[in-house]
């Protein structure tokens, strides 16, 4: 019989894991042929893998990923010219340690966000933090905090994000003043975190896209010199997974 103040104790010490476990020790006869300190283990374990999993639960929210992708979904048929060695690499996260770069490169519907999205939630199970973002609504989301006075607190909320992933890059195009709000980001988050951009458009057609020179070169040293490049192939995923659909039908 387990003391009600024990188990009040267990929850003014936030230790809802370790509490739920020590009742159903008490509830079932076979933890008696256990040992006090294998019963104990076997409480923190509970305790501690519980904690885990609601901090990795805590970083994929705040990434505000749009689909949930894990590497072990992902298609690695040899038509997608997908590089399984380098991408498996990758979800280790070296590479956002070592404050590098990512470029996923293809034509629309080939699984490129899906392939950033699984390298992002990789990324929040390694303990980093990750934050998605389409870059048009992030380039407008720069222009407000201009306006409202939130513009540095805004980069220091990016600037401190160990991953950040730039969707749909290059697919609109871009004003002198968000060319400069990129190169502030970029050029605050150089050598210190890491960035994932994700694009129809191949890396060189990007300087011509930038309506400034002088700019698109500061970008770009800080961008594609420090990256690892994954190019997608094949027909789009999305048609694919619609013929599948309608063959069942």
């Amino acid at each position: 019989m387990i003391s009600q103040t024990l188990l009040e104790k267990l929850l003014e010490l936030r230790l809802p894991a370790f509490r739920e476990g020590l009742r159903e020790q008490a509830s079932n006869p076979q933890y008696t042929t256990l040992s006090f300190e294998e019963r104990l283990l076997l409480l923190v374990e509970l305790e501690y893998s519980r904690r885990t999993d609601n901090r990795i639960q805590r970083r994929m929210k705040l990434a505000e990923f749009p689909m949930q992708a894990t590497i072990e979904d992902l298609d690695f048929s040899p038509e997608r010219g997908l590089d399984r060695r380098l991408v498996l690499e990758l979800a280790q996260c070296n590479w956002v340690e070592k404050a590098l770069n990512v470029l996923i490169l293809g034509a629309t519907g080939t699984g490129k966000s899906f392939l950033a999205c699984s390298l992002g939630a990789a990324a929040c199970r390694q303990g980093f933090t990750v934050r998605y973002l389409r870059t048009s609504r992030f380039l407008h989301s720069i222009n407000q905090a201009r306006q409202d006075g939130s513009y540095l607190t805004l980069l220091h909320s990016l600037n401190k994000t160990d991953v950040l992933i730039l969707d749909d890059w290059m697919r609109d195009p871009i004003p002198i003043s968000a060319a400069q709000d990129l190169l502030e980001v970029f050029d605050d988050r150089f050598a210190k975190t890491a960035t994932i951009i994700v694009s129809q458009v191949p890396v060189a057609d990007w300087h011509a896209r930038f309506p400034d020179p002088t700019i698109a070169d500061a970008i770009l040293d800080r961008t594609i010199h420090s990256a690892y490049r994954l190019s997608l192939e094949g027909d789009s995923q999305r048609k694919l997974r619609g013929f599948r659909t309608m063959s069942h039908t």
